[in-house]
């Protein structure tokens, strides 16, 4: 990726900024949205309206009810002022108007003392909750910028939990991630065309767009009774729980911060979810609310790296809601801290005034 003439050093700050999304952001979502066309973050113009819509309201309270609030994080690139990857976080994945639906993957051993044989099945079985946990998602990030410096993936997976622990009442006790799966070359699913074709006749990416809507026809067509994997073609075995080379990396990242396969997935794709307690995840542990006791003398761009980063994020009263920056940061005695003097600036920040912060690794 291109970066010369970007300004950086610590007077302008870093070259990246994380904030609440706003409903002009549009265009360039819809544009994002192209390089991982998911249920989260579709490739059309209606879904995406409609997620900002949703992420609008809920960062200023419209929406009433935590349970039912999404939030899109959007990641900017300042010196061009454009949008370059997102992530999202769902308040509760699952309700009685949308159960969050799940086939559990069960292990089961058969075994004949006439025949003396033994054998062993995966077992697929449909599962229901309407009061899930929370849902993160949406992670997408511009190709171009996937090996900078700034290790921006990590940047837009780690800032979610940030502003869980911000906001610890408005979210469940336990978060989901669901990982894509291996896919097709053109986005179709083995497991779908073997086992959820045959029971809704629709083609995966028929399914998949109309379960941004409404998943209703999951539990109107599917069978309630257990499924034999072991009496599907070995294609479609062979991609349950299984993690896609392309979220390889993002399944490190969970495992690295608490997460655990939960030996559920997809019904659709077979993709495999992940789960942590809320409070067991070292994110949410290692964020707090300090007071910045002073301001560092480094450059926070790609150029130099300080021992030690940390996110600081702050909550303005008006769009856009959110506002995060990776930065130079020391640890003071006390509930204090030190970050670097263009973060600060840009963030509005001087001495004595509080922010939220996550040291990074």
């Amino acid at each position: 990726m291109e970066t010369s003439g970007r300004a950086h050093g610590h007077e302008a700050g870093p070259l990246f900024e994380l904030r609440g999304s706003m409903l002009e952001d549009e265009e360039q979502i819809l544009d994002i949205a192209r390089h991982l066309n998911t249920v989260n973050l579709p490739e059309e113009r209606e879904g995406v309206h409609q997620t900002l819509d949703a992420s609008h309201k809920s960062f200023t309270g419209a929406t009433k009810d935590p349970k039912r609030r999404q939030y899109v994080f959007v990641l900017v690139d300042r010196a061009e002022n454009r949008i370059i990857g997102t992530s999202m976080i769902f308040g509760q994945l699952g309700r009685r108007d949308a159960p969050y639906i799940y086939l559990d993957v069960i292990d089961e051993e058969r075994y004949s003392q006439t025949l003396d044989k033994h054998f062993e099945h995966t077992i697929l079985k449909i599962g229901y909750s309407y009061n899930g946990p929370t849902e993160i998602g949406g992670l997408v990030l511009h190709p171009g910028y996937r090996r900078v410096p700034e290790r921006l993936g990590t940047f837009l997976s780690y800032v979610r939990f940030l502003y869980i622990k911000m906001h610890r009442d408005w979210f469940r006790d336990e978060v989901l991630a669901e990982l894509l799966p291996p896919l097709e070359k053109d986005g179709t699913s083995h497991l779908w065309d073997a086992l959820g074709r045959h029971f809704t006749d629709l083609t995966y990416a028929e399914a998949d767009k109309l379960s941004r809507r409404n998943k209703e026809f999951i539990r109107g067509l599917f069978p309630e009774g257990t499924i034999y994997a072991s009496l599907l073609p070995k294609q479609a075995q062979d991609v349950i729980g299984k993690v896609g080379s392309q979220t390889r990396g993002v399944e490190k990242l969970l495992r690295r911060i608490g997460f655990r396969y939960a030996e559920r997935v997809d019904p659709f794709d077979g993709g495999p979810h992940f789960t942590a307690m809320t409070d067991e995840v070292t994110l949410v542990q290692n964020t707090r609310k300090l007071t910045i006791e002073a301001l560092l003398d480094v450059d926070d761009g790609p150029t130099e790296h300080p021992k030690k980063r940390a996110i600081v994020a702050i909550e303005p009263s008006g769009p856009p809601w959110f506002r995060a920056m990776l930065t130079a940061y020391e640890e003071r005695p006390g509930d204090a801290c030190a970050i670097g003097r263009g973060a600060a600036h840009a963030l509005g920040l001087e001495p004595g005034h509080e922010a939220w912060v996550l040291p990074l690794e």
